[in-house]
């Protein structure tokens, strides 16, 4: 694949590029941007090394895509609400991510992208497995693709940030909760794709509880033990790392205990998902 303002090196053949010849602190010429966004559709995760980005040029890179998400748990970490900081220490309980997921797929919108900005990693792990969501879709049979596209999921946020990390909501509120084709199609490629998560995705609309246990406990199998779908970022400070949330899933692995990983996070509001 060719482009005309920078270049790619795969990571494998089939997700993920690493990106030449950008600097993402500078203004962006419209062919440069063209080439991203290209590139962006073409490997759905591009990982760009030795950026020196202030918060305000990382979220310029990011309103380069549309306006920003404020994550539901910002409430939870304070700051500025359109970055989200990704912390790891020697005290923490969980890591952000540990297990296969798309970012805040309970929202009616989920993020259409995310870019990790890191800014310090520990001596040696800490990395971001990435998976190929049309992939994973073409990979199954037949059968089973044209029973997943009649079928719906719902996806909870109450299962990771309560189950999980045990982060209640403010004030009384409940966490976003939504229902969503169990096969997407993406609005740019048109490819479609799996779209269901072992971080969000309670259960299958219309099955019963041991069906659809059953069911999606073998799509979140067919994910995590297919290496043909992944490919892996190994990070370094100044890296930079945006995925297409609409056909991607990941799992930030946390190897690295008690060491520090901490990186900061701008996503970018989507469409909400259509068959």
């Amino acid at each position: 694949m060719a482009y005309q303002t920078l270049e790619t090196i795969p990571l494998t053949p089939h997700i993920g590029a690493e990106v030449t010849g950008i600097d993402l602190s500078a203004t962006l010429s419209g062919e440069q941007q063209q080439d991203i966004r290209q590139a962006f559709l073409d490997w759905k995760v591009l990982v760009f090394r030795n950026q020196e980005l202030s918060p305000e040029q990382h979220k310029d890179f990011g309103r380069m895509f549309g306006p920003l998400h404020v994550h539901p748990l910002q409430h939870d970490y304070g700051g500025d609400p359109e970055i989200l900081t990704v912390r790891t220490t020697a005290k923490s309980r969980y890591t952000a991510g540990d297990g296969w997921h798309t970012d805040v797929s309970c929202e009616a919108q989920p993020p259409m992208g995310s870019m990790l900005y890191m800014k310090e990693v520990p001596d040696c792990g800490g990395d971001t497995l990435f998976a190929n969501m049309h992939r994973a879709y073409e990979t199954l049979s037949e059968p089973m693709q044209a029973f997943l596209e009649r079928r719906s999921a719902i996806h909870d946020g109450a299962i990771p940030y309560i189950g999980n990390y045990g982060i209640a909501p403010p004030g009384g509120q409940s966490y976003p909760r939504n229902e969503h084709p169990v096969i997407t199609r993406h609005p740019e490629s048109g490819e479609q794709v799996l779209f269901v998560n072992s971080g969000f995705t309670s259960h299958i609309v219309g099955m019963h509880r041991g069906e659809s246990r059953a069911l999606l406990d073998m799509l979140f199998t067919h994910i995590a033990t297919t290496p043909s779908l992944t490919c892996r970022v190994r990070w370094e400070p100044g890296t930079l790392t945006f995925w297409d949330n609409r056909c991607t899933q990941h799992h930030a692995v946390w190897d690295y205990q008690p060491q520090t990983r901490h990186g900061e996070r701008v996503s970018i509001i989507g469409q909400r998902p259509a068959a």
